[in-house]
Order: C-alpha cells, then structure tokens, then sequence
C-alpha cells in the first residue's frame, strides 16, 4: 500500500464513513464532515444509494441475471454485491473492482462466496475500461457470451467530463452480450433549491467535493439504446422501494438519481 496517500481523501473511504464504516482516514472525515455540514442529509444519500444496490441486485438475479461486474465498489460493508446476489442465486459470479489500493487489502473478505459461485477482485480504474476488460481475473470470474450486470453505483460522477464518462459506459457495454443491464447511479440537483445548487458549485469550483451532478436528461444519455426497467430514472429510494412513501426521504433529501437499463 506504498501508493496510499492518507493525507489526500478518497471517495470510497469517505463513503464507508458515511455508511458507519471503519476504514477511512483523517482526510476521508474531514471531507465527508465537511460536505455533510453544507448538505446534512449526506449520509441518508448514502443508505439510501446502498439500498438501491441492494434491491437492483436483488431484482435482476431474481429476474435469472447470474453475473455482476462491479465497477467502484468501495469498501466492504454490510450486505456486499456478491452475498445479495448470492442469496437469491448461490451460483451468482461476481466481480469486485476498484482503484483504491485499500480496497484491495480487504480483498480476501469480498472473496469469501458461496462454494457454488465466484467473486473476484480486481484493482483497476473506471477511466481504463480496456484494462478492466482484458484483465485475466476477468475471464477467470465473468463469461462474456452470458448477460452480466454492469453495476456503475455512485460512481459516474466522479468522471466530470460528460464525453468521457458516455464513451467509458459505451465500450463496457459493447463488451456485454445482450440480456446483459446497466445498474447506475449518480448525483443530481433536480430536486434541489437554489441555494443547494450554488453551495454545491461552490464547492465544486472550490475542489471540496469531487463529485459532478447531472441531470435527469444528462444521467439518461448513459442509457441510450438500452430498455429502460421500469419505473425509469428516478430518485434511487423511489426505485422499486420496499417501504411506503411516507417512511422514504424527499427526493430532495436523496439527489441521487439511479436507473436500470437493459441490452436488448
């Protein structure tokens, strides 16, 4: 871990902050207590980002989806890709990657799967979706010429440059057969005020969240040429919810819109 630099934060370790996890740094608070002062419902986005993993998960192995390629995983906590699929399906596949070298250090804890399945580890970045594609651990996990579900969860906006992160999704998806699905989420200021809005610029322009909003129209150019699962590009806690609207947070509250798409 000689790459890791404890003193700059990391998205991955702040979310695991926020989630009440226990593996993240000075920096990693101080920026995750930081973004929570200006937006204090911070940490109910990121539960409720979580929960969208999990019911997307649960939903498309059930639908007979028995691969998962998880792009920006993060560190482990409660209720990993792998264990959710693997409830539904034992003989799920599932393949972790993730470009912070500390998340490679709790490999061994991801690699723990059912006798039935698969779960792998790599450590690569989303920028470099060749990488991740022609890497061994992948052909030894994921079979390409069966449906994979491509989970792109709290991720995306991390790549701002929109042409970029559109051309990254596309070669990952030209790699998938079809049957295969998009599961994605990403910040969003739809449902904000504007004072939310400017706070969030600020600190953007600032270099104190690295994180880039999108619209619903903008977050819906991922999908281009996939079928839509119903009920669309919604706030994640509005996707296909187990609770009643009044125990959910205000989409307001979430800004975090997610979807799932299908390859026809």
């Amino acid at each position: 871990m000689d790459h890791v630099d404890p003193t700059v934060a990391h998205p991955a370790r702040r979310y695991n902050y926020w989630l009440g996890g226990k593996d993240h740094f000075a920096a990693d608070r101080a920026s995750g207590d930081l973004l929570a002062a200006r937006f204090p419902t911070a940490r109910t986005a990121a539960r409720e980002n979580r929960d969208f993993l999990r019911r997307t998960v649960s939903h498309l192995a059930g639908a007979g989806i028995r691969q998962f390629l998880d792009i920006g995983t993060g560190l482990p906590v409660p209720d990993n890709t792998h264990q959710i699929a693997q409830r539904v399906a034992p003989e799920s596949r599932v393949l972790y990657v993730d470009n912070d070298p500390i998340v490679m250090t709790h490999a061994r804890a991801l690699t723990v799967g059912t006798a039935r399945g698969r779960t792998g580890y790599l450590e690569a970045d989303l920028r470099d979706p060749a990488a991740i594609l022609g890497h061994p651990e992948l052909a030894a996990v994921l079979e390409l010429d069966r449906p994979v579900a491509l989970l792109l969860v709290a991720v995306l906006h991390f790549l701002h440059d929109d042409a970029q992160a559109e051309a990254v999704v596309r070669q990952l998806l030209d790699a998938l057969p079809a049957g295969s699905c998009l599961v994605a989420s990403n910040l969003t200021l739809d449902y904000a005020p504007p004072e939310q809005i400017a706070a969030h610029e600020d600190l953007l322009a600032r270099g104190h969240t690295d994180a880039r909003a999108r619209s619903a129209a903008q977050f819906g150019r991922f999908f281009d040429g996939l079928e839509l699962v119903a009920p669309g590009i919604v706030a994640v806690s509005d996707w296909r919810p187990d609770r009643p609207a009044e125990q959910r947070p205000a989409p307001a509250d979430v800004a975090i819109n997610g979807a799932v798409g299908r390859k026809p």
